[in-house]
């Protein structure tokens, strides 16, 4: 009876770490690859596009995949289908507040510019709670608090 206790625990334990895995394995975001971007109904080429993107390094969050197709939604909650070649690892950000950027990772540093909420940051590295970002000409840090991306 005992045995049987714990083979059952080891069981719905097991289940579940299988599961969770699964589920968090499909749900990581991207970044476009390209400035034009098809999205489509379906995962096939002769699905019909839905909408085109025109933001390269936008970043997106993948939800199911089916072969080289991701399922995708992003920001707006706009979803579709986009190839896998059309895609990158994240590399970007989108802030959901105005922000400052700042000359170094502290409050204290010298404020460079204000970063308005959807913009989207490149990043170039990360420091616990900060991010070295390129925006056009701006260079700078911001706090990573109240954003749409990862910053693994």
């Amino acid at each position: 009876m005992l045995k049987q206790f714990y083979f059952n625990k080891i069981l719905i334990v097991s289940f579940y770490l299988f599961f969770f895995s699964i589920v968090n394995a499909e749900d990581n975001f991207l970044s476009l690859k390209k400035s034009k971007v098809n999205v489509r109904y379906g995962p096939s080429f002769k699905s019909p596009v839905k909408f085109v993107y025109k933001k390269i390094n936008l970043p997106i969050k993948q939800i199911d995949k089916k072969d080289n197709w991701r399922r995708i939604i992003d920001l707006k909650n706009n979803s579709g289908w986009i190839h896998r070649s059309q895609l990158k690892p994240i590399n970007s950000i989108i802030p959901l507040e105005e922000k400052i950027l700042f000359n170094k990772p502290s409050n204290f540093s010298k404020p460079i510019a204000k970063i308005l909420k959807g913009r989207v940051l490149v990043i170039q590295k990360c420091e616990r709670e900060w991010c070295k970002v390129k925006s056009d000409s701006y260079k700078g840090w911001i706090k990573t608090d109240n954003i749409w991306g990862s910053i693994n």
